[in-house]
């Protein structure tokens, strides 16, 4: 496990489109996907410890979100060849385990990673109503083990914040998690 933290990106870049499918091979879009105030795009995956010890919040937090008119989705992009605990099959597994409720979407060909410039997981992409970037910050304070519940909900504040049209916060402390594993070439 390589923990890495996500990088300053350029706030104000529009997200990129895609087009994939969930576990049971419904294919989803970015338009599909995106909430009249907002747009959250999250890459996470099944087995990482960092995923792990917030996707409670993460579930509670998309939730809450959806009531702000903000669409969210999740997607794994890892090399399931090497993390099979990642395959779609266990995807599935995973969302229903922790009742997720957002699609949760296999980026096979890592494309939908890199165009996003996602590095680890979790990793948050929070965009406004007009699908420009706005939050690349974490989630709260957590790491390989959950905050304190009272934590500061910094991804959900910034997220709300943004749906009401008011500008994200100044300070975005960026996410950590595990690497992306992407595929040997």
């Amino acid at each position: 496990m390589v923990a890495l933290s996500t990088p300053e990106t350029d706030l104000g870049t529009p997200a990129p489109d895609f087009s994939l499918p969930d576990p049971s091979g419904k294919v989803w879009t970015l338009a599909d996907c995106s909430g009249v105030n907002g747009t959250l795009v999250m890459f996470i995956c099944n087995h990482c410890p960092y995923v792990q010890a917030v996707i409670d919040r993460i579930v509670r937090d998309c939730r809450e979100l959806d009531d702000h008119g903000v669409g969210c989705v999740a997607i794994m992009s890892n090399d399931v060849s090497r993390y099979p605990a990642d395959a779609p099959d266990r995807m599935t597994a995973f969302a229903t385990e922790h009742h997720l409720t957002i699609p949760y979407l296999y980026d096979e060909s890592q494309s939908v990673a890199r165009a996003y410039g996602a590095v680890c997981t979790p990793d948050f992409f929070g965009y406004d109503g007009d699908l420009k970037l706005r939050y690349r910050g974490r989630l709260d304070a957590s790491r390989a083990e959950p905050a304190p519940p009272e934590a500061e909900r910094e991804l959900f504040v910034a997220m709300a914040t943004i749906a009401a049209g008011s500008p994200a916060p100044a300070v975005q402390l960026p996410s950590m998690g595990c690497s992306i594993k992407w595929k040997e070439t």
